[in-house]
């Protein structure tokens, strides 16, 4: 058991996560401006590579990068699975803490609505809002699959861009506003997230590829909890009177909105082209259409 409760100290009851606050003068990276510089530095930087890399090299030859891209992906399904286990056990260990405070307020709360719908006035610090940090800090991580795409595969596309971006965005506004639902949010990208890549990985250092678009799968997986869930929070709102971070939350759901728009346009385009890849296989074609190797995450 000494091994376990030694996890757990460091994952959910270690000092500097029980008294983390998020503050605009404490706290690196708080601050709007360093959002949208980062942001718009990305963007930048990815758009001028794409252009770059276009202008010397007319032929989509890829770059080889050697173990570049398993090791990323290899650091973000650890790092996806760390987020995953802390967030999981500094949950537990705040529901333990504060049951008795949410058992004499006027709307009793139960630890499953909590997790859907933090009580107005909840603040930014603890080990939740931990975790919600380090995961913020992750998007940047992630981001750099941009790059790879485009040294690998010379493509740029306007879903990446945006995705990466609003990635970022969002989880800045969780810990800003103290938002509702980050928690079941952070756990089901998390986990998801450590699985794909996990499979990245799986597939980066030369073992067998699955018999169908595995990361497509996943991606529409996390997309349709995740609508569940909003739907859950609203209810929530309406019922408990009102869920901490609520603004936050509707442009939130927004972009949401918007991503599953674009991720589903996506999905329709791969099936048509996988089907008609098909019909040209029976007659002698090439069943291995580019956009089935599509990377979305």
């Amino acid at each position: 058991m000494a091994p376990v409760n030694s996890l757990t100290y460091y994952l959910s009851e270690h000092p500097s996560i029980v008294a983390f606050r998020w503050s605009h003068a404490q706290t690196w990276g708080s601050t709007w401006s360093f959002l949208f510089s980062s942001i718009a530095l990305y963007l930048a930087s990815a758009l001028a590579l794409h252009a770059a890399a276009s202008l010397l090299s007319r032929r989509r030859r890829p770059v080889p990068l050697g173990p570049l891209p398993a090791v990323h992906s290899l650091s973000m399904a650890l790092l996806s699975a760390t987020i995953f286990a802390g967030i999981l056990l500094s949950a537990g260990a705040e529901i333990r803490d504060t049951r008795w405070l949410w058992q004499r307020s006027r709307s009793r709360t139960t630890p499953f609505e909590w997790l859907l719908c933090f009580p107005l006035g909840t603040r930014p610090s603890g080990r939740v809002f931990f975790w919600s940090y380090i995961y913020y800090l992750s998007r940047f991580l992630h981001a750099l699959r941009t790059f790879i795409t485009i040294f690998r595969y010379r493509r740029l596309s306007f879903f990446k861009l945006f995705n990466h971006s609003i990635l970022i965005f969002m989880s800045f506004l969780w810990l800003e506003f103290s938002q509702s639902f980050q928690v079941v949010a952070i756990l089901l990208t998390t986990l998801v997230y450590s699985v794909v890549y996990g499979y990245r990985f799986w597939t980066a250092i030369g073992l067998p590829a699955a018999c169908f678009p595995f990361v497509v799968s996943c991606q529409l997986a996390l997309l349709s909890c995740n609508l569940v869930c909003h739907v859950g929070v609203l209810l929530l709102h309406c019922i408990k009177g009102g869920c901490n971070g609520i603004g936050a939350w509707l442009f939130n759901s927004v972009l949401n909105g918007a991503i599953l728009f674009l991720f589903l346009n996506f999905y329709v385009r791969m099936h048509l082209r996988k089907k008609k890849s098909s019909s040209s296989s029976a007659r002698g074609g090439d069943d291995h259409h580019p956009l089935l190797k599509s990377k979305i995450f």
